[in-house]
């Protein structure tokens, strides 16, 4: 979707599609991070038939767009068209004293996305592992070198060594959110799919891609500001 060259019909639907306020719920959701449709249900206390109902007008605006999970295959997310954003207002987002990006094996996404975050954030950022690997990827560490960033440091961490109770978790996988502690609030998800089957440049290339487009409409949510009023928060 290119918002330059919709024609007045295109951009007719999708205000029509944003008209409805259980719909506009929806995406203000999927702002900050992928949901199951289920979990939308119970996010927003929608019923089963409505959220398909709305999920069918969104899709058809070409607003959202749904894909099924590296993990369970049996459940899909639904996920924003990144171009769509420009259409829409960005709703204030959760605090957040710190970030965890979260893969299964803290070999590549996770990483990446710790290191591009702290470029862009205030906000400190760390990255960690459901089942983490015993190094971090070779490709990982060369789209980092190409991208300007130093990951001479990296190492792989497990999640449960690194998480604390007031920690932002944006996990970065289908498997690491699917199986991320039930107690754990605040979290996100980032449906980003896995490099490491492919093993290409340009595989991880992609990853590194949407990453750095979803950060940067996450990080500005997370200022300075709102983060220091968390501090005196028990």
């Amino acid at each position: 979707m290119n918002t330059e060259r919709l024609t007045l019909a295109e951009r007719a639907r999708i205000h029509a599609a944003l008209g409805d306020p259980a719909r506009l719920a929806i995406v203000d959701t999927l702002v900050a991070g992928d949901a199951a449709p289920g979990e939308l249900g119970a996010a927003l206390d929608l019923p089963t038939n409505l959220v398909a109902h709305h999920l069918k007008v969104l899709e058809d605006a070409g607003l959202v767009l749904r894909t099924r999970s590296e993990g369970d295959r049996r459940r899909t997310y639904v996920r924003l068209r990144p171009d769509a954003l420009t259409a829409i207002a960005t709703p204030a987002l959760l605090a957040a004293k710190r970030v965890v990006f979260v893969c299964t094996q803290n070999s590549a996404r996770s990483q990446l996305a710790a290191a591009i975050w702290s470029r862009r954030s205030h906000v400190p950022a760390v990255s960690a592992g459901t089942q983490p690997a015993e190094r971090v990827h070779p490709r990982a560490l060369k789209i980092a070198r190409r991208h300007g960033l130093d990951p001479v440091d990296w190492h792989t961490s497990n999640l449960g060594d690194v998480v604390r109770r007031d920690d932002l978790l944006i996990a970065v996988c289908d498997n690491a959110y699917e199986h991320l502690p039930s107690e754990q609030r605040p979290r996100l998800h980032w449906s980003i799919p896995d490099p490491a089957p492919m093993d290409t440049d340009a595989a991880f290339e992609s990853a590194y891609t949407e990453i750095a487009d979803r950060i940067d409409r996450l990080a500005p949510a997370l200022s300075p500001e709102a983060t220091d009023s968390t501090r005196s928060t028990p």
